[in-house]
């Protein structure tokens, strides 16, 4: 499939920056972020993140280097707090807004589709969720939009120099996940399937791509020399959860920014594929459907495409801003989906009800309960780790990284040593050493896997069961703790086999 398109200089020139309503909107979203960010607590990623940057490599074992360093970063300047933690976050969430009425600058859009696009990206509500914590994710969104930028800049003028932008953004991308690639191909593909094979030629995609190789580099050459474990990771979750991501991938995309955005994205898909004059932009609307297809096969997360969802909202501004000027009615129809949006996407996004409330948020966002119970958590620990008869030569072994990652922030407060966990990237800053032969406080999810724990310790007995207080049902509610007298082998046999990744 091809198209002819009009040559670069044919094309109007793009109006201003409408900085001033775009910044209020970016300034209006950092206030309301900061201001929420220590409503709850942490979550688990979160306090893996914060145990990974004390830590420092150029890889772990389920993720590259970037989100683990901001986290250390972040909460050096800021504090070893949620709000301190967060800092990086939210300024990722207000550049998020920027880059995207940027977007709509680039095709066409003037100061009323800029602030328009500002809003509608504001108001998304994984966009509010990715903005509220610290996450992979959240780097991972504005990386993408900043791609689809440059993307469009090189579709718009043809100037190869933009490859190296690209490169560059790209390879840092690789150092925060290697989904990065997934956007590259579809844009790619999106070029070549529209025949604007003219903006691949010359020197500046190879360029491009030696600069990606280049910031990338170190990463994959931390993943070769530890054979990978990112793709046995990644094998994992698939397996895991990929009938389910399947199932759930379409109505998903409905969900996810808001229902109240669906015509607008829809409305923009439609233009870039129709409208003469954008044209030479058909790409990104080409690439929306092979990153939909590529996704679902693979049994990807329907968060995967939400980037180009958003490059879609910023090209439907302009025709649902003319469809709203056409009657007063339908002015206020928009500002009243606006404030729905906004409503909605904040109690499903972000902590403004009172935990004991979170029930139904939890059964649609399930990331909001995971930010409740750590520090209670972590007290129920000490007071197990308190009635141990001894705790000399004693440790601490959880099942997964939350746990270890809690304890370690939290414990030390209490009088708790450095917990260890075989999970993820924990299990390589262990195991505990060979002279910690007394008991072992294991804390464990659930009263599961009770035979694996017999295999590899004696005279366990159940120490306490675990509640929030606040009746939030998530992954920790209701943990088991054990008490051990002892290992069955001493830790150096031991360790290789409580190794995990799920």
């Amino acid at each position: 499939m091809t198209t002819s398109v009009d040559a670069p200089a044919e094309r109007a020139p793009l109006p201003p920056v409408a900085l001033r309503p775009v910044a209020a909107v970016a300034a209006v979203l950092t206030v309301v972020l900061t201001a929420l960010s220590g409503r709850y607590g942490f979550h688990r990623d979160e306090l893996y993140f914060i145990a990974a940057g004390k830590h420092p490599d150029w890889g772990y074992v389920d993720q590259p280097p970037l989100t683990p360093m901001l986290a250390r970063l972040s909460t050096s300047l800021f504090g070893e707090t949620p709000y301190g933690l967060r800092v990086v976050s939210t300024v990722a969430c207000a550049l998020m807004v920027v880059v995207a009425a940027l977007i709509a600058r680039e095709l066409g859009g003037g100061r009323p589709q800029q602030l328009f696009t500002a809003i509608a990206t504001a108001v998304s509500g994984f966009v509010l969720a990715v903005g509220h914590m610290l996450s992979t994710t959240t780097f991972d969104l504005l990386l993408w939009l900043v791609l689809i930028w440059i993307a469009l800049r090189v579709l718009r003028g043809g100037d190869g120099r933009w490859w190296l932008a690209a490169g560059a953004v790209a390879g840092v991308g690789v150092l925060n996940k290697y989904l990065v690639g997934l956007l590259v191909f579809a844009l790619l593909a999106g070029i070549l399937l529209t025949g604007r094979r003219d903006v691949l030629r010359g020197r500046g995609l190879l360029a491009g791509i030696a600069v990606a190789a280049l910031i990338a580099a170190p990463n994959l050459v931390w993943q070769a020399a530890h054979d990978w474990p990112q793709l046995t990771v990644a094998g994992g979750i698939s397996a895991d959860d990929g009938t389910e991501n399947r199932v759930m991938f379409a109505p998903l995309q409905l969900l996810y920014l808001s229902p109240v955005l669906v015509p607008v994205w829809v409305a923009g898909l439609v233009r870039l594929w129709r409208a003469p004059e954008l044209r030479w932009a058909k790409a990104v609307a080409v690439a929306y459907p092979v990153m939909f297809a590529v996704t679902l096969i693979g049994g990807g997360k329907s968060y995967y495409v939400l980037p180009i969802l958003l490059a879609l909202t910023a090209a439907g501004a302009a025709p649902v801003l003319a469809w709203a000027a056409a009657r007063p009615a339908r002015k206020a129809a928009l500002a009243v989906g606006a404030v729905v949006a906004a409503a909605s996407s904040a109690v499903i996004s972000l902590p403004v009800l009172p935990p004991s409330a979170l029930g139904p948020v939890i059964a649609v966002n399930a990331e909001q309960g995971e930010q409740v119970g750590w520090r209670e958590l972590t007290e129920t620990v000490a007071d197990a780790w308190n009635a141990l008869p001894s705790t000399a030569g004693a440790v601490i072994l959880t099942q997964n990284y939350g746990q270890a990652g809690a304890i370690s922030l939290h414990g030390p407060e209490l009088g708790l040593p450095e917990p260890y966990s075989g999970h993820m990237s924990f299990a390589d800053w262990g195991p505990p050493p060979e002279d910690a032969d007394g008991a072992v406080l294991l804390v464990t999810q659930d009263g599961e896997g009770h035979a694996d724990i017999e295999r590899h310790f004696a005279g366990c007995r159940l120490s306490a069961v675990f509640d929030n207080g606040f009746g939030v049902d998530n992954e920790e509610q209701g943990a088991w703790l054990w008490e051990c007298a002892r290992t069955v082998r001493p830790w150096s046999q031991t360790w290789p086999e409580l190794r995990h990744f799920y």
